[in-house]
Formats: structure tokens, C-alpha cells, sequence
């Protein structure tokens, strides 16, 4: 039997977030404040970003890279599908990413705010599979740490 293409993993992230479990969720949920933290960089420039944190609704994000880097004019395409869905709690969706015209993963992510003394504890888990030309789990859970890193900034 042929090896597998595809690469499978999952890791999880705990942070600790000095809020209520209200404004994270509101992090998520809220088109300009998510675009703040998710979607802008500078790094690369949004072409198109559209969040609806409604259960069954998609979400998407597609951005290019800046001439600076090294896939300089190279796309990456976000698209979510929001499948689990409770107020201050929890948000479970199915991604897809491409880059440049080639789907490289899938994932299903759960986001849960667990209410703590001070703030929240946000656990993030990422069950991913890895296609050829994919970035692969530990650049994509160093993306994750980074993300989590300006959603406690933006939330601040």
C-alpha cells in the first residue's frame, strides 16, 4: 500500500485571557474587531474578508503576500464553515486552506472560553489534515500562537 499523502494532527493551546468570556466571544463574533486580529497584518494585504459568526454560516478570508516576504504575490484563502455554536462559550468550525490555487488543509477547530477567576481561559484545538505543499502542523500551530498573541492585544 502507497504512504499517505496526507498529514494528520492536532495540538491545543491554553491561554489565559484577562477578560470575561463575553468580550472574547465579541472578539470573535464582531466583523471589525475579528479583521483586527485575525485578518490584518503587516505581512500581507486582505483582498477579501467576510465574518458571519452564525451557526451554518461561512466565513472567508483570502490575503496576499507583500513583496517583502518570501512568497512574495502569493495568495492564501481561508474559507469556515461555523458549525457548533454557543453565546460566551464555545465556536466549533470546519477551515479550509489554499495557497496560491492548491488546497493544503482541512481542520475542524473548537475555540472554548471557560469562565475564571480574573478572566477566561480560551482553549483553542486544531484537528487538521495536511495535504501536499502544506505548511504542516508546527508552522501552523506557531500561526495559531501568534494569532492568539494580537487577539489578547486587540482585546486588551
Amino acid at each position: 500500500m502507497p504512504d499517505s499523502a496526507i498529514a494528520h494532527a492536532s495540538f491545543s493551546i491554553t491561554r489565559f485571557l484577562n477578560t470575561a468570556p463575553a468580550r472574547v466571544f465579541e472578539a470573535f463574533a464582531d466583523p471589525d474587531i475579528k479583521r483586527r486580529w485575525f485578518a490584518e497584518s503587516p505581512h500581507h494585504d486582505v483582498e477579501e474578508f467576510a465574518s458571519d459568526l452564525r451557526e451554518g454560516a461561512t466565513e472567508r478570508l483570502q490575503y496576499r503576500f507583500r513583496d517583502d516576504t518570501p512568497f512574495a504575490g502569493t495568495t492564501i484563502a481561508n474559507t469556515d464553515t461555523v458549525l457548533n455554536l454557543v453565546r460566551d462559550e464555545r465556536i466549533v468550525w470546519a477551515s479550509k486552506m489554499a495557497f496560491g490555487n492548491a488546497d493544503i488543509s482541512a481542520a475542524l477547530i473548537t475555540a472554548e472560553l471557560l469562565e475564571a477567576p480574573g478572566g477566561t481561559e480560551l482553549v483553542l484545538t486544531f484537528q487538521g489534515a495536511f495535504f501536499e505543499g502544506a505548511d504542516g502542523p508546527q508552522i501552523r500551530e506557531m500561526g495559531w500562537q501568534a494569532l492568539l498573541d494580537r487577539l489578547a492585544d486587540t482585546i486588551a
